[in-house]
């Protein structure tokens, strides 16, 4: 049985150095936690800045900002500097371009519509780029080649997850893989029981740390099947327990905005995923779009009815 886990650190080692500090600021010291505030706050000073003037900056010390460099894998503050300094340079190229504005900033009750869409497919641009920055193609690799072998896929998620996890179930189910979608956890617990060495199950988790998500993908990796994380925190509870994560991007701002962004995020995680499965399958995939459009092709309104012909 195949169990060896995708490395979390590795996985996140191709992302952006500011979403990654994004992402781990919940497992930093105090200390560490002022200087990740203060290069968030302004990554252009940052990246012009000596480590005795980021220290100044951030209340902290020298030493502190090496650990905090150490612990972003970085040997020093110098390969900091330059991590930072490229990553702002295309976003400043990206913000004269039109893409980057008001990323983080309230949205109103007076604001005008317009305004408020900007802000929308700010984030949501922002976020997908953070998730093509951070997700590991060969995860996606090595979870489409089980998923478009396996007897049996169970997709788990609850809450808003659901959403997500049955867009994913749904894609598969349209390339003719046996997969089903449990969005309650007593169904989705009876069905992990029966899974095997044969089968996959897939858990959909936003934070993470969903504990009746958690429990059913624990539950089928206990019978033996191939279990996958869709989350955007490597080191939350649910990616310990799974056998390959696959990482969306998250990002904290002031609205709501970043939540349905997030949503978007999984999405595409989702939507890559089956596809590399279909491709994989392409034949089989070909021939069940082909039968299910004949099935239904009976119950599309033709031309003239829909011009309202007679």
């Amino acid at each position: 049985m195949d169990r060896t886990r995708t490395d979390a650190p590795a996985m996140i080692a191709e992302a952006g150095v500011l979403e990654r500090i994004r992402n781990g600021a919940n497992e930093l010291s105090d200390a560490m936690s002022k200087v990740a505030d203060q290069v968030l706050a302004d990554p252009e000073a940052a990246a012009r800045a000596t480590i005795m003037d980021l220290a100044e900056l951030s209340g902290t010390s020298p030493g502190t900002i090496t650990r905090f460099c150490r612990h972003l894998g970085y040997d020093g503050y110098a390969a900091l500097r330059v991590a930072i300094a490229t990553e702002t340079g295309r976003a400043s190229a990206r913000h004269e371009t039109g893409w980057d504005v008001n990323i983080g900033q309230e949205i109103a009750p007076d604001d005008p519509l317009e305004r408020v869409l900007k802000q929308l497919i700010t984030v949501d641009a922002a976020m997908l780029r953070d998730t093509v920055d951070t997700l590991d193609l060969a995860a996606v690799e090595r979870v489409a080649a089980r998923v478009s072998e396996a007897r049996h896929v169970d997709v788990y998620g609850v809450g808003t997850s659901a959403t997500i996890a049955r867009e994913l179930q749904m894609g598969f189910y349209r390339t003719g893989v046996a997969a089903w979608v449990w969005t309650e956890v007593h169904d989705a617990l009876a069905s992990a029981a029966l899974l095997s060495e044969r089968d996959v199950a897939v858990a959909v988790s936003h934070s993470g740390t969903t504990a009746e998500t958690i429990e059913m993908l624990s539950e089928a990796g206990s019978r033996g099947a191939f279990t996958v994380a869709l989350t955007a925190c490597p080191e939350a509870t649910l990616a310990e327990v799974a056998d390959v994560c696959l990482l969306s991007a998250s990002r904290r701002t002031s609205h709501r905005a970043d939540l349905l962004a997030s949503r978007h995020s999984a999405l595409l995680v989702a939507d890559l995923v089956h596809i590399a499965v279909a491709q994989r399958r392409f034949p089989e995939a070909l021939e069940a779009l082909e039968s299910r459009a004949r099935a239904v092709v009976g119950h599309r309104p033709t031309r003239e009815l829909r011009n309202g012909a007679s």
